[in-house]
């Protein structure tokens, strides 16, 4: 017999063998769960059915601010004390600096005060005093970066994480990957800015590459959705009975085509279309709202050029809040747009003249978005909604030579969360002394959507869509869970 083969060794080796198996087994098993790429098994007669999650959900959805023109984080929520005591001086290390428009000048503190808030002491600037009041309700991330210091390629790097057009939008991938909890509504609304659509327009809400049912319905509180009102010439009743008769004829055609996915898709859309007649109206329409609910978010002001912009703003947080009400899966709003032909009137574009024009664009957006978020809590639809803020990418701590304004700078802003899964009154990341660079957990725009998608329920390397012989994530090939954020 040979001297390492008796009986306990080879029982005990014979043990060992078996539970290692079992381990590789299971190992490979977790290792294939989560690499493996998982695609929604959509119905297309019914595209925005509900479907299941990969892990429990923190967030059931998500209402997304986006502020349009690259908001300055030193000017609002990135306190920096050095910027006060160096204000006037050249920026260490940056002797000679150019950024997107240009050579900089010196280090310039913000015009605006910061001041400690909440109970958290969170330190916000008095440019965003009704915000700022709510600081114990928000999870900042103060070290974003992201690729680019162009507005349109940052916007659509942000909406879609990609700098080009034609992919998809955040909330195309939401609603593809968990469709939606009302029929009657569109799964994925975007709310332009009064003032028109930002500069990537419809990369914000576009389905790119994924099935036209994942893409936004863009409407706002003054602006009804295109297309939709009933001919004057038909009465209620008219209408109803030739929708009625067109649904028959759609189901005896689909009949007559069985497994005809593109066929089921048409007319699950035209049937959307129909029942959004009566629901979109009736959501879009505020004027049930009660006078103190207006005139909490500012929609009750008027007089002059800004306090009207408010206004209509402000009746857009109302609508949003009401879609949030409805169950809509994924509602965007955004603040600011893209106007050419002139700076300080369209959004946070602060190059020449940053105090005046942000003066208004705080005014604007202020008290209407914190009554937004004040709202959601007291209705309880923070519980199970996640709120986000941001916008493309930050500003310089420098003022531009020539100019009392701030440029373009990616490499490190700030945004904030709000609501469902994440921490309260908590600041996660930041730049350095100055504002310039994102230094302690720095964070990419993949990590903030891996993140967003986390709180859904949804695994970042899971969710994919078969494009072009890729297997296409919102993601790309990046992105992880900002872990510190979550609650």
């Amino acid at each position: 017999m040979h001297p390492f083969l008796n009986r306990r060794n080879f029982l005990a080796h014979t043990a060992t063998g078996l539970g290692g198996i079992a381990l590789a087994q299971l190992l490979g098993r977790d290792a294939r769960a989560a690499t493996e790429p998982i695609r929604p098994q959509v119905n297309p007669a019914n595209p925005n059915a509900p479907r299941a999650t990969h892990f429990a959900p923190q967030a059931k959805r998500v209402l997304m601010i986006f502020c349009s023109g690259a908001v300055s984080h030193v000017d609002t929520f990135d306190y920096k004390p050095e910027l006060i005591k160096r204000h006037g001086q050249p920026m260490p290390g940056a002797e000679g600096l150019v950024t997107f428009q240009g050579a900089q000048g010196n280090l310039n503190q913000s015009p605006w005060e910061f001041r400690s808030r909440g109970q958290c002491g969170k330190m916000v600037s008095d440019l965003v005093p009704h915000l700022g009041a709510l600081a114990d309700e928000m999870c900042f991330i103060h070290s974003l970066t992201g690729k680019t210091n162009t507005h349109g390629p940052g916007e659509s790097f942000m909406a879609t994480g990609f700098t080009l057009d034609g992919f998809p939008s955040m909330g195309a991938w939401t609603t593809y990957a968990l469709g939606s909890e009302n029929d009657t509504l569109p799964a994925y609304v975007a709310i332009p800015d009064p003032r028109g659509a930002p500069q990537s327009a419809g990369n914000f809400w576009g389905p790119g590459f994924l099935p036209a049912a994942f893409q936004g319905t863009d409407f706002n509180a003054t602006q009804p959705l295109r297309n939709l009102a009933r001919p004057s010439a038909f009465s209620p009743a008219t209408d109803r009975a030739t929708r009625d008769f067109i649904g028959a004829l759609n189901r005896h055609h689909l009949e007559r085509f069985p497994g005809d996915s593109e066929l089921a898709a048409r007319i699950s859309s035209y049937e959307l279309a129909a029942r959004m007649q009566l629901s979109v109206p009736e959501v879009a329409d505020i004027s049930s709202e009660p006078a103190h609910v207006l005139k909490l978010y500012g929609a009750d002001q008027s007089g002059n050029p800004v306090k009207d912009l408010k206004a209509a703003y402000a009746r857009n947080c109302i609508l949003a809040r009401r879609l949030v009400e409805k169950g809509v899966r994924f509602v965007q709003l955004f603040n600011g747009a893209y106007q050419t032909g002139g700076e300080g009137v369209s959004n946070w574009d602060g190059h020449k003249s940053l105090q005046p024009q942000y003066l208004k664009h705080g005014e604007v957006m202020d008290q209407p978005t914190a009554a937004l978020l004040a709202d959601l809590k007291q209705r309880g639809l923070l519980e199970d909604t996640l709120v986000v803020w941001c916008t493309e990418f930050g500003r310089m701590p420098t003022f531009q030579k020539g100019a009392s304004g701030r440029d373009h700078n990616p490499n490190g802003f700030t945004a904030w969360l709000a609501g469902a899964g994440v921490k309260r009154g908590f600041s996660c990341g930041a730049t350095d002394e100055f504002g310039y660079k994102a230094v302690e957990n720095i964070a990419t725009v993949y990590d903030f959507h891996a993140t967003i998608l986390e709180l859904l329920g949804l695994n970042h390397e899971r969710l994919s869509f078969y494009h072009n012989g890729i297997e296409r994530r919102l993601t790309d090939v990046h992105g992880h869970v900002i872990e510190g954020v979550l609650a």
